[in-house]
């Protein structure tokens, strides 16, 4: 009897346990993934009775705000969007019917007011109504749209701007774009818009960098010791580089060139020669660098983890390569072979290179303020890792400069009185019958205020003749504001 007394009582522990562990999976262990489950609207129709914290650019302009509907305990509040289009990829949207997205849905507690515990009974005990915290971005409204209507002139592209020193990104663009205060009556609509305008360019597409590239190359090439701006490479073409004749015959770098330093053949962008280079640093080196830089791993900015992409060469399955693969090292060194990268991505090499070789963490969200003015977090640069020595960031910038000067690639980028370092890439798309041009660059080359990537899909033109001229235009007008 006693055996089965104890027998029975273990069956209900055991079944008190499942109990307990199912429940805790949803309340404790998995709360989150429910919570940013797109099917599950409760907490977004919870939080349309707390009017939700505004979305502020640098300059206070309101960018995202809650507006008050119906009467009495049927009042709820719905999101509205004063900018339109201007910011829409990079602070999304929040709608009941259809989740949110940008950074409306990475810094969604603090705008729904959802506070820990002991915070949410002090405010009770105070009597303080539950209210969403308001966040101010490091976006800076002229220079968005300076960029986007430049943009939008020549298809579809990005642009990203960072502050070298601090990882603040000033400017961050995609277009086509769309206006989020449609997202309730045209979601459909917009899923199926051609250009894919729901989509962030600048965090999710992959495109080949082309030349810019190089940048990544020479950065390795310098750093190993392998190197110097100095050393010289034959420019001939064509040449033999993985095995297969690569040609200078395509935009940048034309014709059949004799020795030449890297310098030059950065300036010139020979592809022959950073084909070389790459390819005599080997498979180990290179990746190497380009994981210091960022790549094969998603960015760490504040944005929700399923609108970025990373950066790396990818096999047809989407799966990113590594050492071990078969991959063509010489012209991944150059941007080709089967490297993806973004916009962001490409920001971030400029950045680097500008803040004498350390990358800093990219950031969109400068500080998070309660209603009565409290400043409840204040979000300081944070520095990610060096990536190359300081010395190679000197040398790399010098040899960034030709790029820019009369004799480079890339003169339309001059900004008069102000130094200017960058590169110009592009790169062939849609079997040869279009350009995905591409230029970075930072400003001024002996005192980074700004660095910036723009590209343009499917163009004629090259690198310097359309994205160059865009980058010039918004980098002059940030440095502008900071006395540039």
């Amino acid at each position: 009897m006693n055996r089965q007394i104890v027998q029975l009582f273990g069956v209900v522990v055991v079944l008190f346990a499942v109990l307990v562990a199912f429940t805790s999976r949803w309340t404790v262990f998995e709360a989150s993934s429910l919570e940013d489950n797109p099917a599950n609207r409760r907490p977004l129709l919870e939080q349309q009775k707390v009017p939700r914290g505004l979305v502020l650019a640098d300059d206070g302009r309101t960018i995202a705000q809650s507006r008050r509907v119906g009467r009495g305990s049927a009042a709820r509040y719905v999101r509205f969007y004063p900018t339109g289009s201007l910011f829409s990829n990079v602070v999304g949207y929040s709608f009941i019917a259809y989740g949110n997205a940008g950074l409306e849905k990475s810094e969604n507690d603090a705008l729904a007011g959802d506070r820990n515990e002991l915070a949410t009974i002090a405010d009770e005990l105070l009597g303080r109504p539950q209210e969403g915290l308001d966040l101010h971005t490091t976006l800076d409204p002229s220079a968005q749209s300076l960029a986007r209507t430049l943009l939008l002139r020549n298809g579809r592209g990005a642009a990203v701007a960072i502050e070298p020193k601090t990882g603040r990104v000033r400017v961050m663009v995609s277009v086509p774009d769309y206006d989020p205060n449609r997202v309730p009556a045209d979601f459909a609509a917009l899923n199926r818009a051609p250009g894919s305008p729901l989509f962030n360019r600048a965090t999710q597409s992959g495109y080949p960098p082309g030349s810019t590239m190089k940048v990544v190359t020479a950065a390795a090439a310098l750093d190993s010791g392998r190197y110097t701006p100095d050393s010289v490479v034959s420019g001939r073409s064509p040449k033999v580089v993985g095995g297969v004749p690569l040609s200078n015959c395509c935009t940048e770098g034309n014709g059949n060139f004799g020795p030449l330093t890297l310098t030059e053949a950065l300036a010139k962008s020979v592809n022959t020669v950073w084909g070389e280079v790459g390819e005599k640093l080997g498979k180990g080196t290179l990746l190497e660098y380009m994981r210091r830089f960022g790549f094969d791993r998603k960015p760490p900015i504040d944005l929700p983890r399923n609108e970025l992409r990373a950066s790396g060469v990818y096999d047809r399955r989407g799966r990113l390569l590594d050492e071990h693969d078969a991959i063509d090292i010489g012209r991944v060194a150059i941007g080709q072979e089967r490297l993806n990268v973004t916009p962001l991505q490409m920001a971030e090499v400029a950045a680097t290179v500008a803040n004498g070789g350390v990358l800093m963490k990219p950031q969109l969200v400068d500080r998070v303020v309660a209603r009565d003015g409290r400043v409840e977090e204040r979000r300081k640069p944070e520095r990610v890792r060096r990536v190359m020595k300081e010395s190679t960031a000197r040398d790399l910038t010098k040899m960034m400069e030709g790029v820019v000067s009369p004799g480079g690639t890339a003169p339309t980028a001059q900004i008069p009185g102000v130094r200017v370092a960058g590169k110009t890439g592009t790169a062939e798309v849609d079997n040869g019958t279009a350009n995905q041009a591409w230029f970075i660059a930072f400003a001024p080359a002996d005192d980074p205020r700004i660095a910036i990537a723009v590209t343009v899909e499917r163009t004629q033109g090259e690198g310097g003749q359309v994205a160059a001229p865009i980058a010039r235009a918004v980098m002059e007008d940030l440095l502008g504001k900071s006395g540039g």
